[in-house]
């Protein structure tokens, strides 16, 4: 990978927040970017945000639309990567929902949902992708997994069922790819400023700084630098890890 002229990448769930930092991150790096929205209603902005990327960093963007957690889509999406930006080296799973409820009051709907988008939608990513990259004997997968995945988190069982399984495909994907030098990542972030984050209040935002080593929640570029990295010739011999991103939260 790190021989080749131009490099492409795919983040899904990139019109905004950690996935756009993301995109925006692997351009600064070098790579062509494909950027992934889910429905039709985000589009325009998604591409309003992978035009300012283009023109900032000199690469190509390409927009996609596709529900990841339908296979049919998820291989479409990849098959168009390869055929407007050439190849694919690099693919960051970071779609993602929340839908959170206590266990007794949580709907089967919205476990399922968290389910089908977080856990199955980045299996249908990784599967698309595979193939591509085995062809090609080289690429970096990066999944978007959380802390709650490894430690839990009361009202968000769904949550931290489909990141625990990020987790888990993650490290059976390393041994599964990596004779194809392929490597397979896990990023697993804490409280980053996001829009699901600005839903809390301030009194919970206070509460939740104050567990936090360093004070206070992340950035969306926190996470995307140390995206960038794993997606690099540096991280080459980094796979099957799954690497924490919270500011001392989990100390």
């Amino acid at each position: 990978m790190e021989g080749e002229s131009r490099r492409v990448a795919l983040v899904t769930g990139s019109g905004r927040g950690i996935g756009l930092a993301c995109a925006e991150e692997l351009a600064r790096r070098g790579f062509d970017v494909c950027l992934n929205c889910s429905h039709e209603g985000s589009l325009e902005r998604t591409r309003k945000e992978a035009e300012r990327i283009a023109q900032e960093s000199g690469r190509r963007t390409h927009v996609v639309v596709a529900d990841v957690a339908a296979p049919d889509a998820a291989r479409a999406m990849v098959d168009e990567v390869v055929s407007e930006l050439g190849r694919l080296d690099v693919l960051v799973n970071n779609a993602g929902i929340t839908r959170d409820g206590l266990i007794a009051r949580m709907s089967t709907e919205d476990f399922d949902a968290v389910i089908d988008v977080n856990l199955k939608g980045t299996f249908n990513c990784c599967k698309a992708a595979a193939k591509v990259m085995m062809k090609q004997r080289c690429g970096r997968i990066i999944n978007m997994s959380s802390v709650v995945g490894v430690f839990g988190n009361a009202g968000q069982a769904n949550y931290a069922a489909s990141k625990a399984g990020v987790i888990g495909i993650t490290r059976s994907l390393a041994k599964e790819l990596g004779r194809r030098n392929i490597t397979v990542n896990a990023v697993a972030p804490g409280f980053i400023s996001t829009d699901m984050t600005d839903a809390l209040t301030p009194e919970q935002q206070e509460a939740i700084s104050s567990r936090i080593g360093l004070g206070r929640f992340g950035a969306p570029e926190d996470v995307a630098h140390l995206v960038g990295f794993l997606a690099g010739p540096d991280a080459s011999y980094i796979t099957g890890q799954v690497i924490d991103i919270d500011g001392g939260l989990t100390i």
